[in-house]
């Protein structure tokens, strides 16, 4: 059997993992990497990161590759570490690791895996600088083509799409000041004696943030380890839009450093549930089962204060108490939980089930009903999105000393904010504040840091799917016609009606089935194609967890694939 990876990056460090450790020789594996190397993928190489960026998981929490970090780390250059100042006695598995160390720490596990997959008589091929720009399913040959670099076409039995982040340009290299996303961070090493704005307060924003700082100053420390900022460019000032003006929550002890995996329903579990309502899988009985269960067993004070709460009443406590703050002071005081929190080794247990939550709903999403999906959609991710970015905490010591410098600041924008590109540079920010007053404001720089979106049906890079219906939409049912009847009277334009006069709801990306496999126009899966690209899945896959996600997923499509 042929199997083609497409991209080389941590999600097909994974699913080639699974192939190697099943030993199965009758196997060959070609593997398209569009850069030189394999293992660091956007985010842990230059593509995605500086000097100047860490990761947000430490190495208890990374998945069983082939040797753990607290191991690798003594085979590293000295000079490497020097570089990033770590000696490698006093590291341990809790310590977070620079990105591009991590992206190093990658490379070496694949290259560990090529030479057992060479014992084990599987041939692997590598071909670097081939970027994948068509896929053609070709049915009565039982053969998929992979088009490579616009000329070249070659045909496998099977291909496992892994080509990862894609952040699209609409005007960045038209309008000058203007940037899509702050990827590569090169290009942000640049001076600005204007207001910068940055949309977003995710950990992209972080990303762009600390890069921006070194170039227009630099950070020092007192005595005590408290970080200030130094501005060297007069003018230089930062200010992040956020939807609701809060700043991301920092990394904790996770008393799971895995996030659960073992609370995901089983198949059984989610069919039985499905029979009993309607082929639905309630959002509430996963709020239940893998978050409000967890409470009362960690954390029994906390659970007497939601457990009559429904899910909106819950994110409605949550969020209040957030908002109420100003941001930076509560980054402050949770800067001081956290470290509490890490230093003995004890979770913040509400956190740690809220990313349990998030892990176990990825799998089942596509069995909400509509209904659920977008209470999923505006009520439960934007507190989760907050919750579980785990910011480290050096990341969130440079945001205060910034803060408090005077060059940081964040605006809350609301839902109808909009960013106005102009033709001769910059954008003109456009929202309403607190009271309803509408703002407009000017800046001669703007970097887009609203992290990976989840890209649309149309947007998928490979023509020939689409044209040949061999991928469709992904969407979701409505339980109640009542229900999509009144988000269509409320202007949603993601909700439509087939010719079977069903109700739907549009989600991001395509299809695909429980196994990863693409489905078409006739809901017919296909043996062929298995996509674990995140930024096409999204609409079934809601949240994705990374690496988490990415071991998961390559294990259930390894099993499908050699099954």
């Amino acid at each position: 059997m042929k199997v083609a990876i497409l991209g080389g990056g941590p999600s097909a460090l994974f699913i080639y993992k699974r192939f190697i450790e099943l030993s199965r020789q009758e196997i060959e594996i070609d593997i398209y990497e569009k850069g030189d190397r394999l293992g660091a993928g956007m985010p842990y190489s230059t593509s995605g990161s500086g000097d100047e960026h860490i990761t947000n998981v430490s190495g208890n929490e990374i998945p069983d590759i082939v040797k753990p970090i607290a191991e690798w780390i003594h085979t590293v250059p000295q000079d490497t570490l020097d570089k990033y100042g770590i000696n490698p006695e006093e590291f341990n598995e809790f310590r977070t690791l620079p990105r591009l160390l991590f992206g190093d720490y990658l490379r070496d596990q694949f290259a560990m895996l090529q030479r057992s997959a060479k014992e084990k008589g599987i041939s692997t091929r590598v071909f670097y600088g081939s970027m994948v720009t068509d896929i053609r399913d070709d049915v009565p040959a039982e053969q998929v083509h992979v088009e490579i670099n616009e000329r070249e076409e070659y045909s496998y039995d099977r291909v496992v799409i892994c080509t990862g982040h894609l952040w699209p340009r609409k005007y960045e290299g038209q309008i000058p000041g203007y940037f899509d996303s702050p990827y590569p961070p090169a290009k942000l090493a640049l001076q600005s004696a204007h207001p910068i704005a940055v949309r977003g307060s995710s950990l992209t924003a972080i990303d762009a943030i600390r890069t921006l700082a070194r170039s227009n100053g630099y950070f020092e420390r007192d005595e005590q380890g408290r970080a200030s900022f130094v501005n060297q460019t007069p003018g230089f000032r930062i200010v992040m839009h956020s939807r609701n003006g809060l700043l991301p929550a920092l990394r904790f002890h996770l008393e799971d450093p895995h996030l659960g995996k073992q609370t995901v329903l089983s198949p059984e579990e989610i069919a039985s549930v499905r029979s009993e309502n309607e082929g639905f899988l309630p959002l509430d009985y996963v709020f239940e089962k893998n978050f409000r269960a967890g409470i009362r067993e960690n954390d029994p004070e906390f659970y007497e204060k939601i457990k009559d709460l429904s899910l909106e009443q819950f994110v409605a406590l949550v969020m209040d108490l957030r908002e109420k703050l100003d941001p930076f002071v509560l980054l402050d005081a949770e800067y001081t939980e956290a470290e509490r929190s890490i230093k003995r080794r004890e979770s913040i247990y509400w956190k740690e089930m809220l990313g349990v939550l998030s892990f176990a709903m990825n799998y089942p999403a596509k069995y909400f009903s509509a209904e659920d999906m977008i209470r999923l959609q505006q009520v439960l991710m934007p507190l989760i999105a907050v919750v579980i970015a785990y910011v480290p905490q050096n990341s969130a010591q440079e945001l205060l000393a910034m803060h408090r410098a005077g060059c940081l600041e964040i605006v809350a924008v609301g839902e109808d904010s909009e960013v106005l590109p102009q033709t001769d540079g910059g954008i003109i920010y456009r929202y309403s504040d607190g009271d309803g007053v509408t703002k407009e404001e000017y800046f001669h720089l703007f970097v887009d840091c609203i992290g990976q979106p989840h890209l649309s049906f149309e947007e998928l890079p490979y023509p020939s799917l689409i044209e040949h219906k061999t991928v469709s939409r992904a969407k979701i049912y409505f339980r109640k016609a009542a229900a999509a009847k009144k988000e269509l009277e409320n202007g949603n334009p993601k909700v439509f009606m087939d010719h079977s006069n069903n109700y739907y709801l549009l989600v991001p990306g395509i299809s695909i089935n429980d196994s990863f496999q693409a489905v078409d126009d006739f809901n017919a899966l296909n043996e062929r194609i298995y996509v674990m690209a995140v930024p096409f899945i999204g609409g079934y896959n809601p949240d994705y967890s990374g690496l988490d996600f990415g071991e998961a997923a390559s294990a259930v499509i390894a099993k499908a694939l050699l099954s």
